[in-house]
């Protein structure tokens, strides 16, 4: 594994995740995407982890997929065991947003099962002129009339809006993100590793995702 994606450790029980491409605005090439589902699939194995904290390097959480890659025969292989890896991973995961989340990097955050953002954070669907978006996963968060407004305008919605529409759970100052994050990393890890795994198995079966489909509609 390279550096794209910067596996490590914020306390007992927690795993932390952080993408590492910031001269790319974290930018979701085939190989981060595949690094990223890589080190998700190892945490899921591991029976000393019971949550990861997700976050981005820099001032950017992900500025999407790299549109100069759409080109590459693997880019939707890539794309599909992307989605599936995070929507599926077995145990809770909480977005550390640290700045603008967009595209396919607001897909991202919208896939974790918290988001814990900076005030700085926001987000914004800039692809919906030219690509699809992810939108069953955000419908469930923030509803249908809220979702659709976000995916047909691509408006971009600060991080204060994001909380009063539940996009987020908390809005934190920038300085303090981390350790918010692993605030509520730690409540979180209080329960036993297979109360969480059991509790996430109930979440991916309340949000209609099916872990057996090899592709997964969304």
């Amino acid at each position: 594994m390279s550096d794209l994606v910067i596996v490590g450790g914020v306390g007992e029980g927690i795993a932390s995740v952080t993408l590492n491409r910031p001269e790319k605005k974290n930018a979701l090439s085939i190989a981060l995407r595949d690094e990223l589902s890589d080190a998700l699939d190892a945490l899921a194995g591991d029976e000393s982890v019971k949550v990861v904290v997700l976050t981005g390097s820099g001032s950017v959480f992900s500025a999407g997929f790299d549109l100069s890659e759409f080109g590459e025969p693997e880019v939707w292989s890539s794309s599909d065991r992307f989605h599936h890896t995070v929507l599926c991973f077995p145990l809770p995961l909480v977005a550390a947003v640290n700045g603008a989340a967009l595209a396919g990097g607001f897909d991202l955050a919208v896939m974790a099962d918290l988001r814990v953002a900076a005030d700085t954070a926001w987000f914004a669907h800039v692809e919906h002129t030219f690509g699809d978006v992810v939108y069953r996963p955000l419908r469930e968060l923030v509803g249908a009339s809220v979702a659709r407004d976000l995916v047909l305008t691509g408006r971009r919605i600060e991080a204060g809006e994001a909380l009063a529409v539940g996009l987020v759970n908390r809005v934190i100052p920038e300085d303090r993100l981390l350790d918010e994050a692993g605030v509520v990393a730690a409540e979180i890890a209080l329960a036993p590793r297979d109360v969480l795994v059991r509790t996430k198995a109930k979440i991916i079966a309340a949000a209609g995702i099916d872990p057996g489909a090899k592709t997964l509609d969304l």
